[in-house]
């Protein structure tokens, strides 16, 4: 993982935190949301790109050039399906944020019964 990357990751780690650790609900979503994307870059930074050969990628076999520089496609595919559960979860989330505001009139989790 190259430097760059390492802050980022860190960078989003620290701000999906210090969401999580404010009192306004909407906030801590974000936060869960902002973490959940954090993970998904480090996933796929540490994935790590590979020379391909016929053993990484089975569509390279026979062709007789050299083969060009893969990623790994099951970090690919363990992140996209990452990216759709968070999604989900985050808007399952907003909902029950919203359906928190409308009973009580607050987000504040303090002020909630």
């Amino acid at each position: 993982m190259s430097l760059a990357l390492a802050l980022v990751v860190g960078a989003l780690f620290g701000l999906g935190t210090f969401l999580l650790l404010r009192r306004d609900l909407l906030r801590v979503v974000w936060g869960i949301a902002v973490i959940s994307q954090a993970a998904n870059v480090y996933l796929v930074s540490v994935g790590g790109v590979v020379a391909g050969d016929a053993d990484t990628a089975p569509i390279l076999a026979g062709h007789g050039a050299e083969a060009p520089v893969t990623a790994d496609p099951v970090v690919q595919a363990l992140v996209l399906t990452a990216i759709v559960i968070s999604f989900g979860t985050t808007a399952f989330a907003l909902a029950l944020t919203f359906r928190v505001h409308a009973e009580n009139g607050t987000m504040d989790v303090g002020e909630l019964p």
